[in-house]
């Protein structure tokens, strides 16, 4: 489930939204008060259950053959999504539903590469929310490989000190790193 040209997408697990008003998030880093919504790139950051931690790591032009091999992995593709176990079953159960509007409304956000996009007044969909459907065929239909973890953080520590491009969303719901194995500290 991706935008059309033109257009960008917000994913709830709410069906009944008819207007998005602009504010600010619980977790917001800005104190500005924004609709939030994604381009075409990073709809994949959004095939998820809404509190799910994931941590992503994807090719770039800069990725070093050596970190590719190291993370991704031999028949890797060019993504991968990782997500716990404990979140397995509300993965492949979540009704997730993906609002569509006109990109017009919106403009980029984040730097130095924007990870969305933001309108500053209400806006209203274009038409009723889509059900995106099965979140693992579409991973697999996108060439994401999906990995299972026991926890987080040992491959987010090697993502983020990698030649990969990386997002990390909702990992304050990870489990606790493993406070027995030294190599990584809780944090």
């Amino acid at each position: 489930m991706r935008p059309r040209p033109g257009e960008v997408l917000h994913f709830s697990e709410d069906p009944t939204i008819t207007e998005f008003r602009p504010h600010v998030a619980a977790t917001a880093q800005q104190p500005e008060a924004y609709v939030w919504a994604v381009d075409h790139g990073r709809a994949p950051d959004y095939w998820f259950p809404r509190q799910c931690p994931r941590a992503m790591a994807w090719t770039e032009p800069g990725t070093s053959a050596s970190d590719r091999e190291r993370i991704l992995g031999p028949g890797g593709g060019e993504r991968v999504h990782a997500i716990e176990y404990g979140w397995v079953e509300q993965f492949l159960n979540v009704r997730l539903f993906a609002y569509r509007f006109s990109a017009d409304a919106f403009r980029p956000f984040g730097e130095p590469v924007p990870h969305a996009v933001v309108a500053s007044e209400p806006v209203q969909p274009l038409g009723p929310p889509e059900p995106v459907g099965d979140l693992l065929g579409l991973h697999r239909d996108a060439g994401i490989q999906l990995r299972v973890l026991d926890n987080l953080w040992a491959f987010w520590d090697a993502v983020t000190t990698s030649t990969l491009g990386f997002s990390g969303i909702r990992l304050r719901n990870a489990t606790a790193r493993d406070v027995r194995n030294p190599l990584h500290p809780p944090a």
